[in-house]
């Protein structure tokens, strides 16, 4: 199998190369390999529409949580805490 063909048909890698290029910046190689798959393979298309969404959610997620500071209330504290240690104390 060509070279060529092994990047057209490696669904596999085009995937990986998705999440890393979300994660930092891909190598030329990487990028043109991705381009290339991406531009045969509609299934691995959508896959990187919703991997992007997917992550775009998350970070913002975690960016309102920090922003709005989110905590426990103490009453549900204490009520945790009491179940937590009648659960070691069972063991």
């Amino acid at each position: 199998m060509s070279y060529l063909k092994k990047v057209i048909y490696n669904c596999k890698q085009a995937t990986f190369l998705i999440e890393k290029k979300q994660l930092k910046r891909l190598s030329f190689r990487e990028e043109i390999e991705l381009r290339i798959h991406l531009a045969g393979c509609g299934m691995c298309v959508l896959y990187n529409k919703q991997s992007r969404i997917i992550n775009n959610m998350v970070k913002q997620l975690f960016h309102d949580s920090l922003k709005n500071e989110l905590k426990l209330d103490e009453d549900f504290k204490a009520e945790l805490q009491a179940k937590i240690e009648e659960g070691l104390g069972n063991n």
